[in-house]
C-alpha cells in the first residue's frame, strides 16, 4: 500500500455527459454545492463509485444537457474539485477535429502536447485567488499530458483491440464558433494534428493542481480544410461521438484499472517537488 490512495477523476466532454450511468458500481453523488471551491462552482455534480476496486469520481465538463460553453467553462473549478475530493489523476475525453489525413473518424488519440489559441479564459490556479496556490509559479509544460498516464490509455486501448495513435498535438481553439479555412490551414502548418476547444486551460491547471492528466481524443471531422470533405457541423461531431461513446467508456475503465495496479507514489511526489520548484515567491 503506498504513501497516496490512487483515485481518477473521470471529465467527460461533448457526447460523453453522463458515463456515470455506465460505468460506476457503487455510485454516489455529490451535490455541485458541496464542492464548491475558491475558484467556483463546477460544472456539474460529482458521481463517485468505484471501477476494479480504483475509487473514481466523475464530472461533466459542459454541465447536464451540454449547456456550458466551451470558453464558459470554469475548468479551475473542476480540477480543484477532482483535487479537493481525493484526486490523483485525471482522465478526460475530448471530441476533436481532425487536422491531418492519418486521422480519420472515430480514430483514438493519446495527445502528449497542445497549442493554446485561446484568448479568454483564466489560465492559472497561481492568481491570488486561493490561498492553496500562492505564489507566482511558472510551471513547465514538456510534458503536458502526464507520460506515464497517457501511455496506459495507449496500453488500454491496444488490449481493447482499438486502434488508436500514441502521440499527437491539440490545437486548443477558443470557440463556440469552428475555424475558417484559413485558421484551419494555419494551424496545420503550425504542425496540428487535432483542435478542439477545451484542452486548455484544462491541462494546464491539472499540472498546477498536482494531478497526473492524460486524455483520450477522439477524430469526429477533418474541420474544413480537407477540400473533398463537408465543412464540419456540430450535429455530425456529436453523431460521430455517440457512435463512439462505448469504445471511449471501455477506454476508460480499461485504463483506471490499469492506474490502480500501479505504484505511484515517486510520481506524484516528483510532480509535488517540481510545484515547490517552479514556485518563485518566497513563502
Amino acid at each position: 500500500m503506498g504513501k497516496y490512495k490512487i483515485k481518477v477523476g473521470i471529465i467527460g466532454g461533448s457526447g460523453l455527459d453522463s458515463p456515470q450511468n455506465q460505468i460506476l458500481q457503487k455510485k454516489t453523488e455529490v451535490k455541485r454545492e458541496d464542492v464548491e471551491n475558491d475558484f467556483g462552482l463546477p460544472s456539474s455534480n460529482v458521481y463517485q463509485g468505484t471501477i476494479s476496486g480504483v475509487d473514481v469520481a466523475l464530472l461533466s465538463r459542459h454541465g447536464p444537457g451540454h449547456k456550458i460553453t466551451p470558453t464558459a467553462v470554469n475548468y479551475r473549478a473542476n480540477v480543484e474539485a477532482l483535487r479537493l475530493l481525493g484526486c490523483t489523476h485525471v482522465l478526460a475525453s475530448t471530441a476533436c477535429g481532425s487536422l491531418t489525413e492519418s486521422i480519420g473518424r472515430g480514430q483514438l488519440v493519446i495527445p502528449d502536447s497542445f497549442l493554446d489559441r485561446t484568448v479568454h479564459r483564466k489560465g492559472t490556479l497561481y492568481d491570488g485567488t486561493s490561498p492553496n496556490y500562492a505564489g507566482v509559479c511558472h510551471v513547465p509544460m514538456e510534458p503536458a499530458f502526464d507520460p506515464r498516464t497517457s501511455k496506459l490509455l495507449v496500453q488500454a486501448a491496444k488490449e481493447l483491440g482499438y486502434d488508436v495513435r500514441e502521440g499527437g498535438t491539440v490545437v486548443a481553439i477558443e470557440g463556440p464558433r469552428f475555424s475558417s479555412k484559413a485558421e484551419s490551414n494555419a494551424l496545420r502548418l503550425w504542425g496540428g494534428h487535432l483542435v478542439n476547444m477545451t484542452t486548455c486551460p484544462e491541462v494546464c491547471v491539472a499540472k498546477e493542481a498536482g494531478l497526473l492528466y492524460a486524455a483520450v481524443a477522439i477524430g469526429t471531422d477533418f474541420d474544413c480544410w480537407r477540400e473533398s470533405e463537408d465543412v464540419v457541423h456540430a450535429s455530425d461531431v456529436l453523431a460521430v461521438f455517440k457512435q463512439n461513446v462505448s469504445k471511449v467508456t471501455e477506454l476508460m475503465v480499461k485504463a483506471v484499472e490499469l492506474i490502480g495496479k500501479g505504484d505511484w507514489d515517486q510520481h506524484i511526489d516528483d510532480l509535488k517537488n517540481l510545484l515547490c520548484s517552479s514556485n518563485v515567491t518566497s513563502h
